[in-house]
């Protein structure tokens, strides 16, 4: 009996050993998963727009739905992943419907107020809808001068900030496909404004029309837009494709 007990408290002493040593070697595991210095100051990239940029994002800290689901959270998973030692921080403030003047309204607090390194803005799409369907419709003058005001605001506050605009789109699927001449009366004007603006703010600009008609000469428009206006997941991803494209080129962003 006593050589059983005896081997028994070995046994018990050997494993709380083993599990003391675990214990030791975990939390110097973690103690080492710190992070490397980095050279680089952290930049802030935002991005604004209407549902295509709102990704069915949520309003909270929630950090598995913050971003959406579309372009902004392929264009800051893929850039964290690819640039860990590089500090960024993506902010995703788009809101499903929104035309220019929304955006113009809550400027100061949802853009201004961020101070963000880089902004991008998607925006145009509903204010062609807006005409189509007779919401209050805005005319061209109207979109060119509530966009002038955007951008104007922007540099004034923020002069260092760069501009990322994106060309609003559409293709002949869905909605669109069933008043096609209409759609193309009222979005092709506002896209023009668009390049006409970046070339007056010299912002980077990045032409998604071109983008998605030159993608649907590899598969179907109803491959890339589900609707006319808004994108299919590979949709959004040749979105995010194209930004990182261009921000790389124009911008030299991430370094």
């Amino acid at each position: 009996m006593k050589s059983e007990r005896t081997s028994k408290r070995r046994q018990f002493i050997k494993q709380a050993g083993i599990a003391t040593m675990a214990s030791f070697v975990s939390a110097n595991a973690f103690s080492s998963l710190s992070s490397p210095a980095s050279d680089y100051t952290q930049k802030t990239v935002l991005f604004q727009g209407d549902s295509i940029t709102d990704g069915g994002r949520s309003y909270d800290k929630d950090w598995n739905h913050v971003l959406g689901q579309g372009y902004v959270f392929l264009v800051s998973s893929q850039l964290w992943y690819d640039h860990i030692n590089r500090p960024m921080m993506f902010f995703n403030r788009g809101i499903s419907g929104n035309t220019v003047d929304d955006l113009l309204l809550r400027w100061q607090t949802d853009t201004i107020a961020l101070k963000p390194d880089i902004l991008t803005i998607l925006i145009g799409v509903n204010d062609a809808y807006h005409v189509i369907k007779n919401i209050n419709p805005k005319s061209v003058d109207e979109f060119r001068s509530s966009y002038q005001a955007l951008l104007q605001k922007t540099k004034d506050a923020l002069p260092d900030t760069k501009i990322v605009l994106c060309e609003p789109f559409i293709l002949p699927v869905g909605q669109v496909k069933d008043s096609q001449i209409n759609w193309q009366n009222a979005i092709a004007p506002r896209q023009a404004i668009v390049k006409e603006m970046a070339t007056l703010f010299n912002t980077v600009y990045v032409p998604l029309q071109e983008v998605f008609l030159s993608a649907c000469k590899k598969k179907s428009a109803d491959y890339w837009v589900w609707d006319g206006i808004h994108p299919m997941p590979a949709g959004h991803q040749l979105i995010a494709h194209e930004w990182i494209r261009m921000v790389k080129k124009e911008l030299k962003f991430p370094a």
